[in-house]
């Protein structure tokens, strides 16, 4: 049950960061919740130990981990728009 909720909750994620970065129109279901989960990853690897927050990786789902999962999953997207400006030229 765990993982169908992590699924759920990393797509959501997922899809909220990319229509905050304006992504949405080209990512499907399934690379909004890889975003999703990866962004919690890099969330709580990079920031999470700065603020002391768990993310939904490690089964925490309050508010302050959901953000910062969000936080993860926008930073990562960023750096994809950032990739696709630089192979495009």
């Amino acid at each position: 049950m765990n993982l169908i909720i992590w699924l759920v909750v990393g797509g959501l994620i997922g899809w909220l960061a990319s229509v905050l970065m304006n992504t949405d129109a080209r990512q499907g279901i399934i690379e909004n919740i890889i975003v999703g989960i990866a962004g919690a990853f890099i969330g709580g690897l990079f920031i999470g130990r700065l603020i002391g927050v768990g993310t939904i990786n490690q089964q925490n789902f309050s508010l302050p981990s959901l953000l910062l999962s969000l936080l993860g999953a926008v930073i990562l997207l960023a750096i994809f728009k950032l990739l696709r400006r630089q192979w495009a030229r």
